[in-house]
């Protein structure tokens, strides 16, 4: 006969990107008093990442825990992007139910479909929050039916649509179940989300089953193993086996128990089933795999996750000014920091290839890959990576390419020039819906090539503001041929510093990434040129000194300030034949073969190969 937990519930919170997530648990832990009265806190408080408090999304599912009316809630903070969807997978097998947030203006949004999708499929019972219902734009009615309307095309039961709906200003910390009548806290919500969430059910002496569903790293103890235990319980110095991948079991012992309250994690003696713990001990354990009893093992079915649908190339920094700037160097290094990325993050792939100093690495899109190489500059690699290419399959002789559902918002004047722009891009209009407050929402199906390098001409053709919201859909036939960046490159011809003499003159010619001073190298791309080949060009030039003083020759040199590239936006522009060099301290497009002449003879063999 099963027992149930009744101190403890599990739930995970899930919805699109910037829809309040993190800032609700930032309310939940004040509310729950888990800092001091006098303690500083800074807004977003989960968000511990560098990378994630600068871009202001969550790349890493976090888990905390709150303490409400006797009741343990563990709450695990989910990524909002859809590159990030392997780490809501492993999170939605933690936990017992869903809190889905929704914004009370956008309403749902394709990542809102994509998580509430695999919490669907898994049987959680859901509880729907309509954040932000203070936006001056709010229109909390419309949105809840949107969400009902998505339920029923997910084919929720009958179970599953009685969902209960709550209404939350996330930043105030307040809840209620009208959107005109919040109450003072979140106590509306925290008592939703314990009557709705199952208790953990577990078989007294059944033996131990946790899975791994997450790693960490303690500097005394080594590697963690985040997961829930599902069945049996847990001591410290207790002997476990870990049951691989590869179906082989291997003996460890339990050095440390770790549970989370608040924001630090406390260490226990005991964990007993349901509970959400980190465990020491267990060697190189990776996600997917079940610690259980080495005497009566029951491993637990692995983590399946969705298949990649992007690759790069990330190889050694081979351009002259290798080394000047970071720690590691070598393919070694390399390939020891895209290990270790693997062990701990199942939804990326790494592939040899058929030079030894280059890798390929797979993922869900373009963000998840940059945020890895921003990772490893940080940490003082130095790396070469080209551009984005999606995988494809072949298919009883055909071959298909994978699609992605998009979602835009633009103001009404910008339909036409967004709606040409997808169609040279292979893209279908499939939805569109004018709110009459002055702004579209168009939704499309486009080939993932379409999309690269997309967002960049977007913003462009809309002035800045469009937004856009992409999701992997599936796999479908090839599309044909889509057309390439229309530009061609500024290259640099020679070793030197660019001077503001040569970068005015050269700045007629199209776009520049580089300002005067900069060190440029012959095969460096300084700029994009307004035609579409590619033009080799000088920009370390120096004015000629000569005794003759004319007005022309004294005219003032004004330059147009250049164009700083981010590392998406420098992935995003890069061409077939080039690299994005990545270091530390810099980064520089670049030809993928330097020498000019070797690089014509490449162009034309290619040209007549056509």
């Amino acid at each position: 006969m099963p027992a149930i937990r009744a101190d403890l519930r599990n739930v995970a919170i899930v919805a699109h990107v910037d829809h309040g997530k993190t800032t609700l648990v930032d309310a939940m832990l004040r509310q729950s008093g888990v800092f001091r009265a006098n303690q500083e806190v800074v807004d977003r408080v989960l968000d511990s990442m560098d990378l994630e408090r600068e871009k202001g999304i969550t790349i890493l599912a976090k888990q905390t825990a709150v303490e409400f009316r006797g009741v343990r809630i563990n709450v695990v903070d989910t990524p909002g992007h859809a590159d990030f969807g392997g780490e809501v997978e492993r999170t939605l097998r933690m936990v017992d139910a869903v809190l889905l947030l929704v914004d009370a203006s956008e309403g749902p949004l394709p990542q809102t479909r994509y998580v509430l999708g695999k919490a669907l499929a898994r049987r959680l019972p859901v509880i729907v929050c309509v954040n932000k219902v203070d936006r001056a734009d709010a229109r909390p009615a419309e949105v809840v039916h949107e969400v009902e309307e998505l339920f029923l095309d997910l084919d929720a039961d009958e179970d599953q649509i009685g969902f209960p709906i709550l209404y939350a200003n996330a930043r105030t910390g307040q809840a209620g179940h009208r959107p005109d009548e919040l109450a003072g806290d979140l106590a509306p919500l925290l008592e939703t989300i314990v009557a709705t969430t199952p208790p953990p059910a577990y078989e007294p002496g059944h033996p131990l089953q946790f899975l791994v569903t997450n790693l960490d790293a303690d500097p005394y103890v080594g590697r963690l193993a985040v997961g829930r235990l599902w069945q049996g319980e847990v001591r410290l110095g207790d002997r476990v086996g870990v049951a691989r991948r590869d179906g082989s079991l291997a003996l460890a012992k339990v050095t440390k128990i770790a549970g989370a309250i608040g924001l630090s994690r406390s260490e226990l003696d005991y964990a007993g089933p349901g509970e959400i713990v980190a465990i020491a001990g267990l060697g190189d354990v990776t996600v997917g795999e079940t610690v259980t009893d080495p005497d009566d093992p029951r491993p637990l079915p692995v983590v399946s996750i969705d298949e990649p649908s992007i690759s790069m190339r990330f190889g050694v920094n081979t351009s002259p000014f290798a080394g000047n700037d970071g720690t590691y160097l070598t393919s070694r290094h390399l390939k020891e920091r895209l290990d270790r990325e693997v062990l701990g993050n199942v939804a990326i792939r790494v592939l040899p290839t058929e030079s030894p100093d280059t890798f390929e690495v797979q993922g869900r899109g373009e963000l998840q890959l940059a945020v890895l190489i921003e990772q490893a500059r940080r940490e003082g690699y130095e790396l070469e990576v080209s551009r984005p290419e999606v995988i494809t399959r072949t298919v009883d002789g055909r071959v298909q390419e994978p699609y992605e559902a998009v979602t835009l918002d633009v103001p009404e004047e910008f339909v036409g020039v967004v709606t040409q722009g997808l169609a040279l891009r292979r893209g279908r209009m499939t939805d569109m819906v004018n709110h009459g407050t002055g702004w579209v929402r168009l939704e499309f199906r486009v080939p993932a090539r379409g999309l690269i390098g997309f967002r960049t001409v977007l913003l462009t053709a809309t002035r800045g503001t469009a937004i856009l919201h992409h999701l992997f859909d599936g796999y479908d036939g090839w599309a044909g041929p889509i057309n390439e960046r229309g530009n061609g490159a500024l290259v640099a011809d020679r070793v030197g510093v660019t001077t503001g003499y040569a970068l005015w003159q050269l700045q007629e010619r199209g776009e520049l990434f580089v300002g005067p001073g900069t060190q440029v190298y012959e095969g460096m791309v300084i700029g994009e040129n307004a035609r579409p080949e590619d033009m080799d060009v000088n920009p370390t030039r120096e004015k000629q000194k000569t005794n003759i003083r004319t007005h022309a020759a004294d005219e003032a040199i004004r330059l147009v300030p250049p164009t700083v590239l981010s590392l998406e936006q420098a992935i995003e522009r890069i061409g077939p034949d080039e690299l994005v060099e990545v270091t530390p301290a810099q980064l520089r497009l670049r030809k993928r073969v330097l020498d000019a002449p070797a690089r014509g003879r490449a162009a034309k063999r290619a040209r007549q190969q056509r």
